[in-house]
């Protein structure tokens, strides 16, 4: 696997990543109205655009080559790194993809001298707990969050140290 920084010649390639895995992995975790939503409002061109001109890494996996997954992660002021995006087309999942991308976040965590990373998940999301929790994380705590649009995320924030 290869990661690389996204730039915004990527954003379409991201949009399509995304509009790929969450509709073919959230069915049953949470609906198709809520799945809809989030794209909008997480994967627009527009936010993409936002958050790569701030400066919030965004990047992309691939394998041989060809894009496989994307990762977004940030450093915030409690001293830790947070992991916003970490995504895998089904295809690949449950092959180590995903441990190596947390394995990156942790090596850019470490260089910047944070202490910890933590991510959301949603608590119907087992496949993702378990993959996490053998990764190393812990959970910290639960958490639900008004989205907008009638939706909330009901999500467990878990961390490992760095």
């Amino acid at each position: 696997m290869h990661i690389r920084p996204a730039v915004e010649a990527d954003i379409p390639l991201l949009r399509d990543l995304a509009q790929r895995i969450w509709r073919e992995c959230y069915p049953g975790i949470i609906t198709d109205e809520q799945i809809e939503f989030m794209l909008g409002w997480m994967y627009s061109e527009e936010e993409i655009r936002r958050q790569l001109a701030a400066g919030i890494p965004w990047e992309i996996a691939e394998i041989e080559g060809t894009p496989a997954g994307y990762l977004s992660w940030q450093r915030e002021d409690d001293g830790r790194v947070k992991i916003s995006k970490l995504y895998v087309l089904p295809q690949h999942q449950r092959r180590g993809f995903g441990r190596q991308m947390v394995e990156h976040i942790a090596a850019h965590a470490c260089a910047l001298g944070a202490h910890a990373t933590w991510l959301q998940v949603n608590k119907r999301n087992g496949r993702a707990i378990a993959a996490y929790l053998k990764a190393g994380f812990h959970i910290e705590k639960e958490a639900v969050f008004d989205i907008g649009g009638g939706f909330v995320m009901d999500d467990y924030l878990m961390a490992r140290a760095v």
